[in-house]
């Protein structure tokens, strides 16, 4: 099976892709792309592996893991046409998502009231839903283009429990069954939830994963 490194720079040598646009698309600089391309990335985050499929306009499944074929033109890049929409999502109370912190809870349960249900320019798993992000711990410094102001909305994969370092999820937490959002950290043996915000301190008491985000939206 091919690398990532390799699908990805199959993907950029692709009539009208270039190093600068897809790192727009990302949100990250030329810099890691190029890192990407070397394989000194392993893969990229599940929300920057769906920012780069939609660029390129390929299955993100492809992409990320290799799954299927790459489907060129499935997705169409918002810069180059409307985007399609792959069903809705719903959006959901940060209560409701506590639901997940049940570990007989699966992708088959309904939501019951939702506040409402979301288009999704990307294909999706089943169970799939989305939050609006509460607080600031997740706005990052100004400068990082990848932030998640208070009210803005994230999405989130639910059958993705084993992220990657780096990878933005949702945690439940052992002692109090509170959901939070934070970035997935494993080092050295080591996990924690780190907050991009550097004025809130990182959580390291036990956590299970309840999904990982995979896309954001805001208003504006």
């Amino acid at each position: 099976m091919s690398s990532y490194a390799d699908r990805f720079s199959e993907a950029l040598e692709r009539p009208g892709k270039s190093v600068a646009g897809v790192a727009a698309a990302m949100g990250v600089t030329k810099q890691a792309v190029y890192s990407i391309r070397r394989g000194q990335t392993k893969a990229a985050s599940a929300e920057n592996n769906a920012a780069a499929a939609m660029y390129f306009e390929c299955d993100p499944s492809w992409l990320a893991r290799g799954v299927g074929s790459p489907n060129w033109g499935s997705i169409k890049s918002p810069d180059l046409a409307p985007a399609q929409t792959r069903g809705r999502i719903p959006l959901i109370s940060w209560v409701q998502a506590s639901s997940w912190c049940d570990p007989a809870r699966d992708s088959t349960m309904g939501w019951g009231n939702v506040e409402r249900w979301l288009d999704s320019p990307v294909p999706f798993a089943d169970g799939s839903f989305a939050l609006r992000v509460r607080g600031d711990s997740m706005t990052a410094p100004t400068g990082n283009s990848r932030t998640y102001p208070e009210g803005c909305i994230i999405f989130i994969n639910p059958e993705l429990r084993s992220p990657n370092n780096g990878d933005r999820i949702i945690a439940c937490l052992v002692s109090s069954d509170d959901v939070t959002f934070k970035v997935y950290k494993n080092e050295d043996g080591r996990q924690w939830l780190q907050p991009l915000n550097p004025s809130h301190e990182p959580i390291r008491e036990s956590f299970n994963v309840i999904g990982t985000v995979f896309g954001k939206w805001e208003d504006g």
